[in-house]
């Protein structure tokens, strides 16, 4: 019975200090060996799967900088495990220290810099409508009645609804697990439009089956800083994500890593996305912060 009860002891302590251990990110894959960085499939040009288990994108390989300062911060080569999360459960699994980097298109905000910490802001996103081309639809005024397509876990069709040239107007929202589900649902007809960060929109419309068949229209909903999601209150490991962010742009590398992936041809189909980097996101590089939403919505 003794032995147990010290077997049971033994392993609580195991498990709290695993808990505190998460929020030391540095020790925790120091002692590990191994670093998981949460990807997405189908977060346009920010993280995208190639399949096999192979992910890219412009924050998958700012995530790929980051991972190795952090190599040099533990000392050793570390194990990268890639774990696919969703809007839904991104952040949860960031809080639990299941995942130690979020490398996809989450918006920085203040609720939710409550529960998590972002590194600084790497891009400004514009959230716009996806239609099919010869829908007719070319503006916000036109969409009472209509049905949405949105990601579940994202904030999107909220946005709309707060618009001022959305008021008074009546959506049917339909919802997608996934950013790719969401466009399917505007792809087979389920869907009038699909509302959603233009970057994502512009993924999707270039990597489909026929992208003169779509396009992006109206008006800009929203303005969002979007930014590589990390755990709260790891102080040495946040300054670590914001000192290669801050190189990266200080050196140019940034900039042209963005053209990388939203200007030139990317695979795997040698498409382009064909997204310029905004004033906004200059801006941002410009005076490099972590300032949330609400930053940008007082301007």
């Amino acid at each position: 019975m003794k032995k147990h009860l010290l077997a049971f002891a033994v392993a609580a302590i195991a498990a709290g200090g695993a808990f505190a251990q998460a929020s030391d990110t540095i020790a925790k894959v120091k002692a590990s060996g191994q670093v998981t960085m949460g990807v997405r499939d189908s977060s346009g040009a920010l993280s995208y799967t190639l399949g096999d288990g192979k992910y890219a994108g412009f924050h998958y390989e700012v995530c790929q900088r980051i991972i190795a300062n952090l190599e040099k911060a533990a000392g050793k080569k570390l194990e990268i495990r890639y774990l696919p999360v969703t809007s839904q459960n991104r952040i949860p699994l960031v809080q639990n220290g299941t995942v130690d980097i979020e490398c996809g298109s989450t918006t920085n905000n203040a609720t939710r810099q409550k529960d998590v910490a972002f590194a600084l802001t790497t891009y400004v996103e514009e959230v716009r409508i996806a239609v099919k081309a010869n829908s007719g639809i070319t503006s916000l005024g036109q969409l009472n009645g209509k049905r949405i397509a949105t990601t579940t876990g994202t904030t999107s069709v909220q946005l709309l609804r707060k618009h001022e040239r959305a008021q008074n107007q009546n959506f049917n929202e339909v919802f997608g697990k996934d950013h790719a589900e969401s466009f399917l649902l505007l792809e087979s007809g389920r869907a009038d439009a699909f509302v959603m960060d233009g970057q994502i929109l512009a993924g999707n419309i270039a990597t489909s089956k026929a992208p003169a068949d779509y396009k992006i229209v109206g008006e800009v909903i929203s303005v969002e800083p979007i930014a590589i999601m990390l755990r709260k209150d790891d102080p040495a490991f946040k300054k670590l994500a914001d000192d290669t962010v801050r190189d990266l742009i200080k050196t140019g590398e940034l900039a042209k890593m963005y053209d990388k992936w939203f200007v030139q041809p990317i695979p795997p189909k040698n498409t382009r996305v064909g997204l310029p980097a905004s004033d906004a996101t200059k801006a941002a590089w410009a005076t490099p912060n972590d300032n949330p939403l609400e930053a940008y919505l007082k301007k």
